[in-house]
């Protein structure tokens, strides 16, 4: 949550409502893209997608326009929920920063997972940029680097 570390001061002028959706948003994104990235390496693609390493993938994308596609649709989904963004912002609603409304097994019915969700995105953003990082210096990913063994795990890929 918001434990107040900020000693540079850098977000006195933004409101905390806006930095909070944008530390949510981009979280659950490397949440989505740590998993991915790790599938991947293990050998799992979309049908008709290259096998290539997730490294290679981005380039891959960018050639065969798969990238633009990907563009537009991010596109859209910022244009949506921009409204919603700027109804909490304007105090219209009271929503919370990151709620959309999208709760299928009724998580927040149970407890308030806020701060355990935030914990996890900033856990994530740092694997993710730790790992992209750790391929880009080193040219193996995650699983490579570990000198994993897929034979020597105990359920088939």
């Amino acid at each position: 949550g918001d434990n107040g570390f900020d000693p540079m001061n850098l977000g006195s002028g933004f409101n905390i409502n806006y930095l909070r959706e944008a530390e949510l948003k981009h979280g659950r994104v490397c949440m989505l893209a740590f998993v991915g990235w790790i599938a991947v390496d293990l050998g799992n693609t979309w049908p008709g997608a290259p096998k290539v390493s997730s490294l290679m993938a981005h380039d891959e994308a960018v050639k065969n326009g798969n990238m633009m596609a990907l563009l537009l649709a991010v596109g859209l989904m910022e244009s949506l929920s921009y409204v919603a963004v700027y109804e909490m912002l304007s105090g219209e609603t009271d929503r919370a920063p990151g709620d959309y409304g999208f709760d299928p097994l009724n998580y927040g019915k149970q407890k308030d997972y806020s701060t355990v969700e935030i914990t996890h995105c900033r856990a994530a953003m740092l694997a993710f940029s730790g790992m992209i990082h750790g391929c880009f210096i080193t040219g193996k990913g995650p699983i490579m680097a570990a000198k994993i063994d897929l034979n020597d795990l105990p359920y088939p890929f």
